[in-house]
């Protein structure tokens, strides 16, 4: 049971990143059939973020009245039920109203199985599972290419994932008895001490959990700005031809993939706070690679090490938060976790777009360095605090 439970999760993961991708593949035949400008991209996912931080911020109270697995396999109803809202939309603002419940399914997923996998599974698995996300975040625009290429439309390759999404919740619906026999935090009886709902400044009040939380912020910046922007610098500042960049620019997303599996295995040896602290040190190699004067080669060398470093640092933080905070706080931890993570999704990397358009596209890895630095030192500060 416990095994079979593991595949269904795993399924889960693997749903979550399905999507993920789709908006950035399909909006470039999307947005002329809605005559609206190709930037009206953010406006959708800006609102899907808010829904995300929104539901992140609730999945304490809705882990604790309803059980993880429950929690799950409504929230992938929601999902499934956007993708086929989306898939026969035909004005941009149906995008934006599907766009609410796809934020809220997916915060609410993400924080809820987060939590349960922290506190039953061994660390190799949460690295595991968030490779998972990566093959569903790689499949999801495959698909849509497939749709694409194949005669279909855009709306065809949204109704084949939300289908994917309606099958796994039959799936997780039919394991909701194997959800019961193992109580995530959170999911205590009503007359328990620990069922008391923390409120947010409750919880930024908890010794460590401000450190967490800013590191889980800088942490995801860390990421998607080196996503967003690699193209960019290695096109506008080491003068690669744009074509060849968005395959280098890919290798990074890769790094991370691989990076992941690897991962899984070394925490067989290693513990969260060990891993993390490789993650962040490989990270850093990664950025002086990226500060060395040379060619456009080893600027790539150094975002494949920055993937392979962020590899282990975001599993391993979610995977530790029981162990900092204790299981009765994780989810109400990891919630806010999820919140902060999407926070630092929609701001950082905008920010330096600033930057880059009114400083230089050549400051990407100064800009990392200074995130890193401040992710280390409360990396640091959270395991004095919470020793």
């Amino acid at each position: 049971m416990i095994s079979l439970l593991l595949g269904i999760i795993y399924l889960s993961f693997i749903s979550l990143g399905l999507p993920d991708a789709l908006l950035g593949s399909a909006w470039p035949t999307m947005y002329g059939e809605f005559s609206v400008p190709v930037s009206y991209a953010g406006i959708i996912s800006m609102i899907i973020a808010l829904g995300t931080v929104v539901s992140s911020l609730q999945s304490d109270r809705l882990t604790r009245k309803l059980g993880t697995g429950k929690v799950t396999a409504i929230s992938v109803a929601m999902t499934a039920a956007a993708l086929f809202g989306f898939s026969f939309s035909h004005s941009f603002w149906m995008l934006c109203l599907w766009a609410i419940p796809y934020g809220l399914g997916a915060g609410s997923v993400d924080a809820s199985l987060n939590n349960y996998v922290a506190l039953h599974y061994e660390s190799r698995h949460m690295s595991w599972l968030h490779c998972m996300w990566g093959v569903g975040a790689s499949l999801g625009p495959y698909i849509m290419g497939f749709a694409l290429t194949g005669g279909k439309t855009w709306n065809a390759g949204y109704r084949w994932i939300g289908m994917l999404q309606v099958v796994l919740t039959v799936i997780l619906l039919l394991s909701l008895p194997m959800w019961k026999g193992r109580k995530a935090g959170g999911e205590q009886g009503k007359g328990e001490e620990a069922d008391k709902i923390l409120s947010l400044p409750e919880i930024i009040r908890i010794p460590g959990a401000k450190e967490v939380l800013i590191c889980f912020f800088c942490y995801c910046a860390v990421e998607q700005t080196a996503g967003l922007w690699a193209s960019s610098y290695l096109v506008l500042y080491k003068g690669m031809a744009a074509e060849t960049a968005a395959g280098f620019a890919s290798m990074f997303y890769i790094g991370i993939t691989l990076g992941r599996a690897a991962s899984g295995f070394m925490t067989i040896k290693f513990n969260d706070t060990q891993m993390i602290r490789l993650g962040l040190g490989t990270i850093a190699l990664g950025i002086v690679v990226m500060l060395i004067p040379m060619g456009a080669n080893l600027s790539v060398a150094g975002l494949i090490l920055i993937g392979l470093g962020c590899a282990p640092v975001y599993p391993c933080v979610i995977h530790s938060t029981p162990a900092h905070f204790g299981a009765d706080k994780s989810q109400a931890i990891i919630g806010v976790q999820m919140a902060m993570a999407y926070v630092g999704t929609c701001v950082m990397p905008p920010l330096f777009g600033i930057i880059a358009n009114h400083i230089s596209v050549a400051l990407l890895p100064v800009y990392l360095l200074i995130l890193l630095v401040l992710m280390t030192m409360m990396h640091e500060e959270l395991n004095k605090k919470t020793k």
